[in-house]
């Protein structure tokens, strides 16, 4: 359960990953997380006083995580005790209490310990720290690369500091791979030529990740041999094709979701593009993102151009009838139609308008002129009386409040100057103006 037994690390270095073997072991030597860890950060200062508050590190897969916590625990003053979520249960938890418990009273060493992949624990696991932590038995440091805002209980949250670490900057890998071709013995044993542009390649081609950059960087080291030749192509073989970060139920799932949308609404078509493209390349359902333009085509859209609900549905119906390749055809046609659509979310805020009425008067009832009466009985009752037919006056309307006595002149609806929108205010406000004349 040792992660960090740093005497297994020296007889292991021979066969270690060059991402192992490059790993920073002090705070200083730690690229692209200056805003967590740089000098006169509060974290920083923590980490060098020897005082490590309760933390979780969030970020993406290679971006410094564990290597932040193998910084911590060269610095802590106390024991540190690494933990692997996937490896490990409450049973493992208890016992590591225990001992921490011992050593403060003992010899009042405080506990640091670190859990991998802390997301992976139960509720009922992560409330198993809850007391330790009030009672200052051991800090923790967790790292994850979920959302923690979904993955870890609200008590817990509540007793550390979420810390989001960032993909490298692209800078920063190359300095990384730079310094990999310096120091390591292993590559400068190899006697290798390597070109600007493969160093330039696999940071660009890293998309913020250290460990595939390092990764592909001793792949295309080894293809070339000693004495070889490292070129820009030979770095592209090495990156293999990236799997997108795209969890279903994650927190990119919903992040390229949103970006998506507020694309649409800001009627930028190549930025939806874009983001559709992540999510059905990320293994999306195409269906996904369609019932997202149908909302979208009401919400956002609405009547200043009616015409885009059935452009969503029928880009829906099309999807779902070619199926995969072709059904991005209409899909794309969807997003670029209602990328350049006027825009107007009357019907969201006349709906939003409308429920709050009816949550604030209650069941209000309806006038008896409106009511049905489909029996001889009901229709003896007055029910439907007074009403009045629209089609039988001029332009099928006629002056009439509709509206319960208790929201009279109320109104929910306002079209926007957009689109159809403008024609379709302009209506209205003639026939309200009707209404409130005849008073």
């Amino acid at each position: 359960m040792d992660l960090f037994d740093h005497g297994a690390e020296r007889d292991a270095a021979e066969r270690a990953p060059l991402a192992e073997r490059m790993r920073p072991a002090t705070l200083d030597e730690v690229l692209g997380q200056d805003p967590l860890i740089g000098e006169g950060r509060l974290l920083r200062q923590a980490i060098e006083q020897g005082r490590i508050p309760s933390i979780v590190l969030w970020g993406p897969p290679g971006c410094g995580k564990t290597t932040i916590a193998r910084a911590l625990a060269r610095r802590v003053r106390g024991e540190f005790v690494p933990f692997s979520a996937v490896l490990g249960g409450v049973k493992e938890i208890r016992e590591i209490v225990a001992a921490a418990e011992a050593r403060w009273k003992e010899r009042r060493v405080p506990t640091l310990l670190f859990v991998d992949e802390i997301h992976r624990f139960s509720k009922t696991q992560q409330d198993a720290f809850l007391p330790h932590l009030e009672r200052g038995t051991l800090s923790l440091v967790g790292a994850t690369t979920e959302n923690p805002s979904f993955e870890l209980t609200p008590a817990l949250l509540s007793r550390c500091r979420v810390l989001e670490l960032r993909p490298i900057e692209e800078a920063d890998v190359a300095r990384l791979l730079a310094r990999a071709l310096e120091r390591d013995a292993r590559l400068k044993g190899l006697g290798l030529r390597v070109a600007p542009e493969a160093l330039a390649a696999l940071a660009r081609g890293a998309f913020g990740d250290a460990r595939r950059a390092l990764t592909a960087l001793e792949a295309a080291a080894e293809a070339a041999g000693p004495g070889g030749e490292l070129g820009g192509e030979r770095a592209a073989e090495a990156l293999a094709r990236p799997a997108l970060r795209h969890d279903k139920g994650g927190d990119s799932h919903y992040d390229l979701a949103s970006a998506m949308i507020k694309s649409l609404r800001g009627s930028d078509p190549d930025a939806a593009l874009y983001y559709a493209a992540r999510l059905v390349e990320g293994g999306e359902p195409p269906r996904f993102v369609l019932r997202r333009l149908v909302i979208f085509a009401a919400e956002d859209v609405g009547n200043a151009d009616p015409r885009a609900l059935g452009v969503a549905i029928d880009a829906l119906h099309a999807c779902e009838f070619v199926g995969l390749p072709e059904a991005v055809l209409p899909l794309a046609q969807a997003i670029c139609y209602l990328a350049y659509a006027p825009k107007s979310n009357g019907a969201l805020t006349a709906w939003s308008a409308a429920r709050a009425d009816v949550e604030a008067h209650g069941p209000l009832p309806v006038p008896g002129k409106l009511r049905n009466a489909p029996t001889a009985l009901m229709k003896s009752l007055g029910r439907g009386d007074g009403y009045r037919y629209p089609h039988d006056f001029p332009d099928h309307h006629v002056a009439e409040a509709y509206l319960p006595d208790a929201l009279a002149g109320r109104r929910y609806y306002a079209p926007s100057e957009s689109g159809l929108e403008k024609e379709i205010g302009a209506r209205l406000a003639a026939w309200r103006k009707r209404v409130e004349e005849k008073g």
